[in-house]
């Protein structure tokens, strides 16, 4: 995709979006910034990121998925430059708007090049295992939607068997309502979920705790 609105094709694919922001001092993890400073901020979203993007590869080579970073904070080059340092052969901007508009930009996006599946994560997991995303395609077999609640009220995952925008509309990202929000729109869109295991992320110093023992 390498930022485009078209790309290379992914037509019978599973696909796993990593939704991923360039882990500048600043630019990153803002709200852990805030408590523990930008720079160890920027640095522990690096090591997520890694983590992440690992995982990923992981993932795909034992089950064939394709991975896609989607990059924040990046010009098209540069992400580019970026995906193929991790190995990533798939790249393409998140693009402009509010989280909602860029999540539905994402799927629209992979289902347009023909994705079969399309599972979404971030890279504030510090426990993320290839276990728990090749359990979530497995559910997308036989459910229209698969999500990871998050303890914060978020999710940390979303799997979609086809384009639903309806899904991230309306919704107050970043608060304790997301979860509820989007099982209160997928009961208007008719779809009946699969939730998944639920996840701490790492958002806040508090968050550190567990990921620190």
């Amino acid at each position: 995709m390498n930022g485009a609105e078209t790309g290379p094709s992914l037509r019978g694919q599973r696909v796993l979006v990593v939704m991923a922001r360039w882990p500048a001092p600043g630019r990153c993890k803002r709200r852990l910034g805030a408590s523990i400073g930008a720079v160890p901020a920027a640095r522990i979203q690096r090591r997520l990121t890694a983590h992440t993007i690992a995982v990923a590869r992981g993932l795909a080579a034992a089950c064939g998925c394709c991975p896609l970073l989607a990059v924040a904070g990046l010009g098209a080059r540069a992400a580019e430059r970026w995906g193929r340092a991790a190995g990533i052969k798939v790249v393409a901007l998140q693009g402009q708007g509010s989280l909602g508009v860029r999540l539905a930009r994402q799927f629209q996006r992979a289902f347009r090049a023909g994705a079969r599946q399309v599972l979404l994560i971030g890279t504030d997991l510090p426990l993320l295992e290839g276990a728990d995303l090749a359990a979530a395609f497995a559910e997308l077999e036989h459910s229209p939607l698969v999500l990871g609640p998050a303890t914060d009220g978020g999710y940390w995952l979303i799997g979609l068997g086809r384009p639903e925008p309806a899904l991230f509309c309306g919704i107050d990202w970043g608060s304790s309502a997301v979860l509820d929000q989007t099982l209160q729109l997928a009961s208007q869109c008719r779809l009946e979920p699969t939730l998944m295991a639920l996840r701490s992320d790492l958002d806040r110093a508090g968050d550190l705790a567990p990921w620190q023992r």
